[in-house]
């Protein structure tokens, strides 16, 4: 018998050893080390967003519902309680329910606009093409770009005078157009110019999307003989439910609060056709200085998204449980 022969049991014996002796070890001490006192590091962790989440979003909060109940106007230290006079007043003001309707355009027109776009331009970047990456990157620069240099470049495009479609428009033999100054032309240019800007989120989120859906599902679907439009509804759509349910919501959200495009683009006017609920906040508080007034419209606003939000949120679960 060799010497490595010799040995071998007797390595297994060691081994052996070990191994009982770590198992007879008591297992709340092998986990003292991590569990205990590495849960307690990882909470605290926690603690810094958890403060700056308070403090500037339920703080706020709070203290804009507060302020709805008052009849303050924004600077001095005296508050004076009214109750629900202000949200009475919402409900009696044309004003703020022209800038609803206003808001809900923005809000639906934008999203309605930005599902199409998006998901059209996400299935046509999913192929396999040369450019596709760049192509990419050209529909999401947008995004990156200030909403209010978005607003003054489309601003500059569709002024009354030197703006680049008039002077296309007297080019051809026609007259200049004030396209900012009619209300239902500059509402339709504003979602135009919002929906534009931020296409490129609803793409990433559709590209995403078809990328986890697997390619053997369309191979099967072919070989039983489904035509394009039969794999689009009877693959792509259903499987793309979570997608949509994100996509949807973010941006039904930022429809709903818009306000820089406005600002700069029509400033609101003429009158107030083209106020937001968002931009009508800013000239009540600021303007107006009825801070109270302008913390009723606020809550309402909030209500307003939230209730979307759940709804959207609901109904997009249910269809996907549905399909499944």
């Amino acid at each position: 018998m060799t010497q490595a022969t010799a040995s071998r049991p007797a390595a297994q014996t060691s081994i052996g050893s070990a191994a009982s002796a770590l198992a007879a070890r008591p297992p709340g001490r092998r986990r003292r080390g991590f569990g205990a006192r590495g849960s307690g590091l990882i909470n605290l962790l926690y603690l810094p967003a958890v403060l700056l989440f308070a403090v500037f979003a339920v703080y706020p909060l709070i203290s804009g519902v507060g302020y709805s109940f008052t009849n303050w106007d924004g600077y001095s230290p005296e508050k004076p309680f009214v109750g629900l006079e202000n949200y009475l007043r919402l409900f009696q003001d044309d004003t703020f329910r022209q800038v609803l309707g206003n808001t809900f355009i923005y809000g639906i027109g934008s999203m309605v606009i930005q599902q199409i776009l998006g998901l059209g331009l996400a299935l046509a970047l999913d192929r396999p093409m040369r450019g596709r990456g760049a192509a990419r990157a050209i529909i999401y620069l947008p995004v990156l770009v200030s909403p209010v240099i978005m607003g003054t470049m489309y601003y500059l495009l569709f002024q009354f005078n030197n703006g680049a479609f008039n002077d296309i428009v007297v080019a051809f033999g026609g007259e200049r157009v004030a396209w900012l100054s009619q209300p239902s032309a500059a509402v339709a240019i504003v979602v135009a110019v919002n929906s534009l800007q931020f296409v490129g989120i609803s793409m990433i989120i559709y590209l995403a999307g078809l990328q986890s859906i697997p390619q053997t599902y369309y191979e099967a679907a072919m070989l039983d003989g489904a035509g394009t439009w039969q794999r689009f509804t009877g693959i792509t759509v259903p499987l793309l439910q979570p997608a949509f349910a994100t996509s949807i919501v973010l941006n039904l959200i930022g429809g709903l609060k818009l306000f820089d495009v406005i600002k700069v683009m029509t400033n609101g006017g003429p009158g107030y056709s083209t106020n937001s609920v968002s931009t009508l906040i800013g000239i009540t508080y600021f303007e107006n200085q009825s801070a109270g007034y302008a913390s009723a419209m606020g809550v309402v606003l909030f209500v307003i998204i939230a209730i979307f939000t759940l709804a959207l949120n609901a109904l997009l679960n249910r269809r996907r449980l549905e399909q499944q």
